[in-house]
Formats: C-alpha cells, structure tokens, sequence
C-alpha cells in the first residue's frame, strides 16, 4: 500500500471517503440528509487550498493504483483560518450560520477524520493510515496528533488506545460527546 499526500483532481474519492467518516457530522452542518449534496458540497471544498478539507491537508491510501482511503490532518492552531472557508461555504450554499465548538488547539495535528472504502475495511487499511501518521507526526516532525472520537464508537476508541494514543479529556463537538485523545512522544 502506497500513502501519500492527495492531489486536488483526486476530490471526488477523496469526498465520498471523508463522508463516510463524518456523514452525521456533515449532515448536521448542512442541515440536510442527501449523501449527494453532502459529497457535492465537500468536493467543492477538497478540491480548494486553505480550508480544512482540502486536499493540501489529506494523505491517500492506494492499492493497485486505486485510492481505498483518505485521512485529513492540520495543525490545530490554524483551525479559525481553515475553517472560516467551511462556513461562507455553508452560509452561501445552504444560508445557514457556521459556528461548531472547536475540536482542534494549538499543540497539536489534528487527525479530521479517516474514511476507509467500505469494500476495504476490515483490512488493516486504517490501523496503516495511523502508524504512518504517528511516523511522519509524532516522530520525524516531533509534533502531537489528536483526534477526536464519538463516546458511541467503542471500537475506534479501542483502535486508538492500542496504536498508543491517551485519553486528555472530554468534548461536545456537533452535539456528539466525544473523547479527545493525543499521541506524544
């Protein structure tokens, strides 16, 4: 498996992959439950520079020369800076005000989501994603990764615990209660 960072003509899987990591989440910020509008919607913004789902902010995963996972990671502390894109977008698509609680800080690179092709899951393809992100973050860049993860999904929280990352503290983030978790060296 190859991992490497995206390409803006790659938006269309890479928005299919993201959404199936955070459909509740974007359904929430759009105020509509269409799977096209919502992958409409952040292609239009993957496919732009400085916003948070931009490609200039995902890494892909290819198998056979087929993107099977996208994983989106900035630094926290430009969180206000990529996010204000999102929410004129919101604004002027769907005339709907924009204002989530922050799920990044400074201090660290926040992992966004991580979207795995459903035919490909059960694979190992996401726990890769990580330890590459650990690699390149944690120990050749010497920075913290955070992520934030839902209390209802016992089992990515068990992934991120074994792959090494602790528990720092609690957050509402969409109106989900989530856990927010860092990996240091």
């Amino acid at each position: 498996m190859l991992i490497r960072k995206a390409k803006a003509e790659e938006s269309q899987i890479i928005s299919y992959l993201i959404l199936l990591a955070m459909e509740d989440i974007v359904y929430g910020f759009i105020e509509e439950n269409s799977f096209e509008k919502a992958v409409k919607w952040l292609n239009s913004l993957v496919k732009e520079k400085n916003n948070q789902y931009s490609y200039e902010n995902c890494w892909v995963a290819q198998l056979d020369h087929e993107i099977v996972a996208a994983v989106l990671v900035y630094n926290g502390a430009k969180l206000q800076e990529l996010r204000e894109p999102v929410a004129k977008s919101i604004q002027l698509k769907f005339h709907k005000d924009f204002n989530p609680e922050d799920e990044t800080q400074a201090g660290e690179y926040y992992i966004d989501c991580v979207g795995v092709h459903p035919n490909k899951q059960g694979k190992g393809i996401g726990s890769q994603l990580f330890r590459f992100l650990i690699d390149e973050y944690v120990y050749k860049r010497n920075q913290t990764l955070g992520l934030l993860v839902d209390d209802e999904n016992p089992n990515a929280k068990k992934l991120y615990l074994k792959l090494g990352f602790k528990v720092v503290n609690k957050k509402i983030f969409a109106g989900k209660n989530m856990e927010h978790l860092q990996f240091t060296k």
